[in-house]
């Protein structure tokens, strides 16, 4: 019988396989490409694809493919053969340097915001050698970046790896200050958990608005929700655990880290979490837990789906992007350490991280926005839109003292010489975890709980990276040339943390007095998606991004156009859907209900039977049809309206404040209809049967 360390990452040309198929010096000048960023000669380039072509084809690999990310929100790929014609009308199989190295796509088709125009189709795609190929479907995937023509990025990976790039720079530059010479290079490590929901697939496929939008548009709440905490960690179904064990197979032998699996809060929902890895990996192995998730569902008869908030009145699903910083040398920047040093090198690092979510709280908050995401954000199983630090009553405690000179503990008066005076040493975990809190420490990382199950980690690790970048270069710049670098360490530190305390909040995120507290301290609260954006393009947030260089303006203003052109398309779907069911499906099913009680009312008049329930009901359900009609033709017609709209912000902004406005009243009055029509009559699955009908 095999076990998982006899086929873990055996569909992966990773490290273990490359030192067997590589000659040694060819090994080592691919090692030096991906730990030092050094240029990879083409000559090696031919080695190494003829190594992975062998190996892919006793894999059982026909085809090879650029596997990119571009702004879509999933992955693209074109499949090419190994195949190469001989005069002789035979084939022999093939893999260039060249081939491996660069890729050309049809650029036209995938969003650019205006980086070039529909005729200029060329586009690129570039090996990344710090992620591994891997084989899937027959497949040798090579991950790639993609840019345009003219080299701007049309992906989520290129700025990734640029904000790698720029923070590993920063964070050598400080840790070199604190004597750290040994240390060549940090690397921010990730571990994202992955919430989702499974429902049977033959129910999924008779809702239309699951099939075209990922959520339920219209749905009566069931007698029984997730009021019991009865799903929560309890016994997984067969069906279920069937399809986790499959998913952890696949999963493992393209090389991910898959750990934890259990049942979430909501019916039908559940998680899975990785082993922390490097954020471009990690961003990697995220991308595909998500396509196999979905793909290996419909082989049990299940559909996941990836929406942030797929049904009303239950937990909608989200991603905790914990997110650390670690050396080459196996040092964690956020582990507090023993000595007083290594106690400054931390509160250095945390404050910096500090002043970074606090400066850049609409960047992070941007990272995270969709329209899906607008449903779950401030509900009860996600925090509030508004962007706050937890650090536990300990970690608090000690930067109160440090803000005031005091010792820990006491209110006496004691000057405190960060890196002089030993910290209180103090565990990994010094609280209890914040459920309500976005941004959190915890114990030796933090965890960003903001983002949606189906985004992608590359946005919110780029923007989390680049924003912590512009603050340690700050601090060197701060630090470098003191002449008391102790004192100027200890002033930086104690400034920092009075300068940005505002973000710190233990409390609960949910109490309405957060709100009115966080807009007292200055804090943001952009609840939609349309608002946050609109801050894309502040003057603070383009120097960040191009000071860094991780986005030329250029094409931060093209995410810009993408960003909202998506927000609108998603909103537009949604109430041709909406208009459509309730046209076809719902408004036909409610009349032929009515259409039978008015008629059952009328024979059991002439018969002088009482007719209370059918002309109670069919009176009621008459206003509600009268009422669901209107609602639907104006609908139709603000989304036509909004639909011709030009600008990018302008007609995103009307889809949320107008054409989602409407669809909230239509569902309203349609939900309504639906307790009150017999099942028999109503035309698709109801929430019950969604959300208990996997057995």
């Amino acid at each position: 019988m095999r076990t998982v360390t006899d086929f873990f990452g055996s569909m992966v040309f990773n490290d273990q396989v490359m030192k067997e198929r590589l000659p040694k010096e060819v090994y080592d000048s691919l090692q030096n490409t991906i730990q030092n960023g050094k240029h990879l000669d083409l000559s090696v380039a031919n080695i190494v694809a003829n190594a992975m072509k062998d190996w892919a084809i006793e894999k059982g690999a026909t085809h090879y493919t650029h596997w990119f990310q571009p702004m879509t929100g999933i992955t693209a790929e074109k499949h090419d053969s190994f195949i190469s014609p001989k005069s002789n009308s035979t084939v022999i199989m093939e893999f260039s340097g060249k081939e491996l190295v660069k890729g050309e796509s049809d650029a036209s088709s995938f969003p650019s915001g205006g980086l070039r125009a529909t005729f200029e189709a060329r586009g690129y795609t570039a090996w990344d050698p710090t992620s591994y190929a891997f084989i899937k479907d027959g497949a040798l995937c090579i991950p790639t970046a993609f840019c345009s023509y003219g080299g701007e990025a049309l992906d989520k990976k290129t700025p990734l790896l640029r904000s790698m790039e720029v923070l590993n720079k920063a964070a050598v530059k400080i840790l070199h200050l604190f004597g750290n010479e040994d240390v060549t290079s940090v690397k921010a490590t990730v571990g994202p958990e992955q919430e989702y929901f499974l429902v049977d697939k033959e129910m999924y496929n008779k809702r239309p608005d699951l099939v075209y939008t990922g959520r339920t548009l219209f749905g009566a709440k069931p007698p029984k929700g997730q009021e019991l905490d009865d799903h929560y960690f309890g016994t997984i179904k067969p069906q279920i655990k069937s399809f986790m064990k499959d998913l952890d197979y696949e999963l493992w032998s393209l090389g991910v880290f898959a750990k934890t699996e259990h049942n979430e809060a909501a019916p039908s929902q559940h998680e899975l979490a990785p082993v922390f890895t490097t954020t471009n990996l990690a961003t990697d192995h995220n991308q595909l837990t998500m396509e196999l998730m979905q793909k290996l569902a419909k082989k049990h008869g299940l559909v996941c789906l990836l929406h942030e908030k797929p049904f009303d009145g239950v937990n909608g699903s989200g991603k905790h992007n914990n997110w650390s910083l670690s050396t080459n040398t196996g040092m964690n920047l956020f582990e507090p350490g023993e000595t007083p040093s290594e106690n400054a090198q931390f509160l250095l690092f945390l404050c910096a991280v500090i002043k970074a979510v606090d400066r850049y709280q609409d960047a992070l908050r941007i990272s995270v926005a969709s329209a899906g995401n607008d449903h779950r954000l401030g509900a009860n199983e996600a925090p509030p839109a508004i962007i706050s630090i937890f650090l536990g009553e300990e970690l608090t405690e000690i930067l109160n003292a440090i803000e005031n000179d005091e010792k820990v503990g006491s209110k006496e008066k004691e000057q405190m010489r960060v890196g002089v005076h030993i910290l209180p040493k103090f565990p990994k975990d010094t609280s209890d975890r914040n459920r309500t809190s976005p941004f959190a420490f915890t114990g030796n990382k933090f965890e960003f709980r903001m983002l949606g199950s189906g985004a992608s980690i590359a946005d919110t690790n780029t923007a989390l990276n680049t924003a912590v970048t512009q603050i340690l270069n700050e601090f060197y710049e701060a630090l470098v040339d003191a002449k008391d670098f102790n004192k100027a360490l200890h002033d930086l530190i104690r400034k920092t943390i009075k300068d940005h305390k505002r973000i710190f909040f233990n409390g609960n995120g949910y109490d309405d007095a957060w709100i009115k507290e966080a807009e007292e301290r200055g804090l943001s609260n952009l609840k939609s998606t349309p608002e946050a954006l609109s801050h894309l393009l502040d003057e603070k947030n383009i120097e960040l991004y191009t000071k860094n260089k991780v986005f030329s303006e250029k094409e931060l203003r093209s995410r810009y156009e993408i960003l909202l052109g998506s927000y609108s398309k998603v909103i537009n779907i949604e109430a041709l859907t909406m208009i459509d069911m309730a046209k076809k499906l719902i408004i036909p099913a409610v009349s032929k209900y009515t259409k039978d009680l008015l008629k059952t009312e009328k024979i059991k008049n002439e018969l002088g039977v009482v007719t209370c329930y059918e002309k109670e009901i069919g009176n009621k359900l008459s206003e509600l049809l009268c009422e669901a009609y209107k609602l639907t033709l104006e609908l139709e017609e603000k989304r036509a309206e909004v639909h011709k709209l030009k600008g990018a912000y302008e007609k995103a902004s009307a889809y949320e404040s107008v054409v989602l406005e409407t669809m909230n009243r239509l569902r309203a009055v349609v939900d309504e209809a639906e307790s009150l029509t017999a099942r028999e009559y109503w035309p698709m699955p109801d929430y019950g049967e969604l959300l208990f009908g996997v057995r």
